[in-house]
């Protein structure tokens, strides 16, 4: 496994610093004060090439691989503070745009991954619902054939960037009798008939990326909206949340380092009892706990990458990755805040901002107990 990466790749990530900090860096504090999400930014990420890396220029995209795509992902969450837009670009990328990649028709990907990959539509991912979240496939939202439809009435929560989109890649069974061999998945565009969006769920963290309820109300949707096979939603599930849960993270894993060299510099600047504070074992315990987080994150998610891209399965090293970013970046959140003291506690530092954004990650893709789960299962526990 090599982990140098090539005259390339340096010269990509050099670009990415470039464009985030000159066009993606406007007033974050305020943005995510009044819970703003930038469809100019998004716009602008297209433009770059971000939404389509990994995917086929036949389709708008750059046909990148997954370990050029993470790090240039990495590189925007380090040069980017706006970790609600990192957020938003790796769900759709990872749990709408893959799904349709992998499991879509020519004419599915011609219509609608060519548009999410120039930025020309939002998706969202629709699974959870108001009774089944870790318990994904105990879901209530029922698809019922009629010719050359079908009909979908049931509802999604906790739906991101539900408020914006213009498709929603969702699930919904055929019968509650069939179990898991009834979940069926749908591509539904926002202005079918019997579509609802709820008003935003104000949250806790990554506000720029907004989230809400999805409604279908005797939604009728074409048969030619049916992503993959009868019964084959559950399949396609676990494919996206396999690539979700080890990609999504990349961007903390930049932030991480951005943190990271914050606190080392505010340590080597700011002096109390006649020294900078750096000198203080107590200070200097914490940065190297959070250098040890970051190298071993960043370790895991392109050994991730690597195992993906030889193997094309990951799900032990996705979990694995996932669960160990999650909680490093907010340990690494709370250790910035106690070096920065009362200034880490301020808006102004936007190290709050930063905790704020990093709890959720121990929850979406799958909570920590779940990854826990998986990963005992893989141990044939």
């Amino acid at each position: 496994m090599d982990f140098a990466f090539t005259k390339e790749q340096d010269e990509l990530r050099d670009a990415v610093i470039r464009f985030a900090k000159q066009e993606l860096a406007d007033d974050v504090i305020g943005r995510d004060r009044d819970g703003v999400f930038s469809r100019e930014h998004w716009k602008k990420c297209a433009e770059f090439g971000i939404q389509g890396m990994p995917f086929s220029d036949a389709h708008g995209g750059q046909g990148l691989d997954v370990v050029t795509t993470l790090m240039v992902l990495e590189t925007l969450g380090y040069a980017c503070k706006d970790n609600g837009l990192g957020f938003g670009l790796g769900a759709q990328m990872w749990s709408v745009q893959t799904p349709i990649h992998e499991f879509g028709t020519a004419e599915q990907k011609d219509r609608v991954l060519s548009r999410l990959c120039r930025g020309e539509w939002i998706g969202a991912h629709a699974m959870s619902e108001p009774d089944s979240g870790s318990d994904s496939h105990a879901m209530n939202t029922l698809a019922v054939k009629d010719g050359d439809h079908y009909v979908l009435t049931g509802s999604k929560t906790f739906v991101s960037s539900a408020p914006l989109a213009d498709v929603f890649l969702t699930f919904a069974t055929l019968g509650k009798d069939k179990g898991f061999l009834g979940i069926t998945g749908f591509i539904v565009e926002r202005d079918t008939p019997g579509v609802r969006v709820s008003n935003e769920i104000e949250k806790m963290g990554l506000r720029t990326d907004p989230m809400a309820q999805v409604f279908f109300e005797e939604c009728r949707v074409p048969a030619a909206n049916r992503l993959g096979r009868d019964g084959q939603g559950a399949t396609i599930f676990r494919s996206s949340m396999e690539w979700e849960r080890g990609c999504i993270f990349a961007p903390c894993v930049g932030a991480m380092q951005r943190q990271l060299e914050a606190c080392i510099e505010h340590a080597r600047t700011r002096e109390q009892f006649g020294q900078p504070i750096g000198k203080f074992q107590a200070v200097a315990n914490r940065l190297v706990e959070m250098r040890v987080r970051w190298e071993t994150s960043r370790a895991l998610l392109y050994q991730m990458a690597w195992q993906k891209t030889h193997d094309g399965k990951a799900a032990l090293e996705s979990a694995v990755a996932k669960l160990h970013i999650s909680e490093s970046w907010v340990k690494n959140c709370l250790d910035a805040i106690q070096v920065f003291g009362g200034y880490g506690y301020t808006t102004e530092y936007e190290i709050e901002r930063d905790l704020r954004d990093a709890v959720g990650g121990t929850l979406y893709s799958g909570t920590s107990e779940i990854q826990r789960n998986l990963i005992a299962r893989h141990l044939g526990l």
